[in-house]
């Protein structure tokens, strides 16, 4: 019986447990991001795609530290330049937990920043640059179950760097998901109250 029981009550906890209570510390954040997403229909449209995956620990409340991974490619049609960008490095999002300012009951208004090794390429032309990159802003994270966020961020991206630019930058709105579970301690608490 408690074989069956134990899944059944992680699972009601991951169902039922309050939005900030998947911003406390010792719980994970992963997902992605997704910006400047384009397919065109015409002949010759071209495509554009930048994905954002990432990954955080709550080190405390409403602070999450963990590391991103970056990658986009962007072609306007045929004959022009293709150009791709990419990064990795950590980073960091503080939530802020205050009834004031979060008007919607589920969600949930944060701030990033990150600093990595990126680098944004263009062929046939120039336009490059490699080196350390930078990105901060503020987001919304609206919790459509207790562990599922759908985000959005709009962020600041300068980049430093070597190649024909030696700085570049460009604000992005990104579109997310992510989820939160839950962390050691949350899991043992579970447990413990099963036996009981």
């Amino acid at each position: 019986m408690k074989k069956i029981t134990l899944p059944l009550a992680l699972v009601c906890l991951l169902l039922t447990s309050a939005a900030y209570a998947q911003i406390q510390k010792g719980n994970v954040l992963v997902g992605a991001d997704l910006a400047n997403f384009k397919i065109g229909l015409e002949n010759d449209a071209g495509f554009s795609l930048d994905l954002s995956p990432k990954a955080g620990w709550f080190i405390k409340d409403n602070l999450a530290i963990g590391g991103y991974v970056q990658f986009g490619i962007n072609k306007l049609n045929k004959s022009s330049p293709t150009e791709t960008t990419y990064g990795i490095g950590p980073l960091v999002r503080y939530y802020v937990n205050k009834e004031e300012v979060n008007l919607l009951k589920h969600g949930r208004l944060f701030g990033e920043a990150n600093a990595g090794i990126e680098g944004r390429n263009i062929s046939d032309g120039g336009g490059s640059t490699n080196g350390l990159g930078i990105g901060f802003g503020p987001g919304y994270a609206y919790f459509i179950t207790e562990n599922i966020g759908l985000e959005t961020l709009f962020k600041w991206n300068p980049l430093v760097g070597f190649g024909d630019d030696g700085f570049q930058s460009n604000f992005s709105l990104h579109f997310g998901l992510q989820i939160y579970l839950p962390g050691k301690a949350t899991l043992d608490k579970v447990k413990s109250d099963e036996t009981r």
